[in-house]
């Protein structure tokens, strides 16, 4: 669970007086490269949502993740609501393998009936820009899209580019 990135959005998060509940999927517990197969992931995420409300019921529920994470929920999420949870938020969402451009990956969005955070770099080569803006176009009210410039993804930002705080000012 030491993911510096996750630590600092956590840590941010929480100067903002905003909980967070960080997990980890199985394959990450085994310290496979693998990922688990859908079904797994999508249980694991539901395993996380249902605990997040044990520990916070009076609380709204934001559901999400980064990559692969953020795909899972929200695979979830369409196959059946997640209890509770009130919106989805992608640090980087990957629609589609680096280099090769297309929006299958986002189809199931279609079936997710809640607002839906897209967090992007805007050199991501998971989810290039002529496939994330008219994704989140067609959506319409239900996504909204943050771009950070000159982001390969929310993880690196090129070496020409100053860091800047994910929450910003």
């Amino acid at each position: 669970m030491n993911h510096s990135f996750m630590a600092a959005v956590a840590a941010e998060l929480a100067s903002r007086g905003i909980a967070t509940l960080r997990y980890q999927f199985p394959y990450m517990e085994r310290g496979a490269k693998r990922p688990d197969p859908p079904q797994l992931a999508q249980a694991t995420v539901r395993a996380a949502v249902a605990a997040a409300g044990a520990l916070l019921p009076e609380h709204l529920l934001i559901a999400g993740g980064k990559s692969f994470g953020g795909r899972m929920t929200s695979q979830a999420q369409a196959r059946a609501p997640l209890q509770g949870v009130h919106g989805l938020a992608f640090l980087g969402f990957p629609l589609h393998p680096a280099g090769r451009p297309s929006r299958d990956r986002g189809a199931h969005l279609f079936d997710v009936q809640i607002p839906m955070l897209f967090l992007q770099g805007t050199r991501d080569t998971l989810a290039s820009l002529d496939q994330i803006r008219p994704l989140c176009e067609k959506l319409g009210r239900r996504a909204t899209l943050k771009l950070f410039a000159d982001a390969r993804s929310l993880l690196s930002r090129s070496r020409s580019s100053r860091t800047e705080r994910l929450g910003g000012s």
